[in-house]
């Protein structure tokens, strides 16, 4: 299994038992879900009032413009480019992450928390920033993050948030246009009527009437 067939059983995991489970807590006229978030303003099938509110949380910032390209990076090593599909971030999974800790505030902290934590570690390491150390830094730091198993003391901080990126990333990607085509679902298609099986005509000697 390669990494990105890895990670499309985590981000399918994650919509199901995490963002949406949260989204799913707000009261009926609030509510919201994750899979309802989208780039483009596609408002079709939503009421007046998730309109509104869509917009509402679309005109406020909550990451700075340095968290930002941190979380880019962190989500494009998560789900990088490759022959079958885009990036994390050619997906817009940034803008994603950025409404979701507006649309569910319980992500803010943890998630603020966790990038700084990430900063702090990187300038002890490498006197940098994560987003401005060299690619294999960066994946040094990730992996030292990324396997709760092999966590060494003093990084469980690191642990707890790299799991809630890699669930809000791998949850934007699978939830994307670009997401949904990479998993290969169709949705439900019309019947598609090609006429009698070539091996039935045979059966009945009607293959060249």
């Amino acid at each position: 299994m390669n990494r990105r067939d890895s990670l499309k059983a985590i981000g399918l995991t994650a919509i199901s038992t995490g963002v949406l489970l949260e989204a799913c807590k707000t009261d009926d006229k609030k509510a919201t879900t994750a899979t309802a978030v989208t780039a483009d303003n596609n408002n079709a099938g939503r009421e007046a009032f998730e309109v509104e509110r869509n917009k509402k949380l679309n005109e406020e910032r909550f990451f700075t413009d340095h968290e930002m390209l941190t979380i880019t990076v962190l989500a494009d090593i998560i789900i990088p480019k490759d022959e079958k599909s885009g990036s994390a971030s050619d997906a817009k999974v940034p803008e994603f992450i950025e409404f979701i800790v507006k649309d569910i505030p319980s992500h803010q902290v943890p998630m603020r928390g966790g990038l700084r934590w990430l900063d702090s570690q990187c300038m002890n390491r490498y006197g940098t920033a994560f987003k401005d150390a060299n690619p294999q830094q960066q994946l040094e730091m990730v992996n030292d993050i990324a396997w709760p198993e092999k966590v060494k003391p003093g990084m469980e901080q690191g642990v707890a948030f790299f799991n809630r990126m890699r669930d809000l990333t791998a949850s934007g990607f699978f939830t994307s246009e670009m997401g949904v085509k990479d998993i290969g679902y169709a949705g439900n298609m019309p019947n598609k009527w090609e006429g009698v099986p070539a091996d039935i005509l045979k059966q009945y000697g009607l293959e060249n009437v």
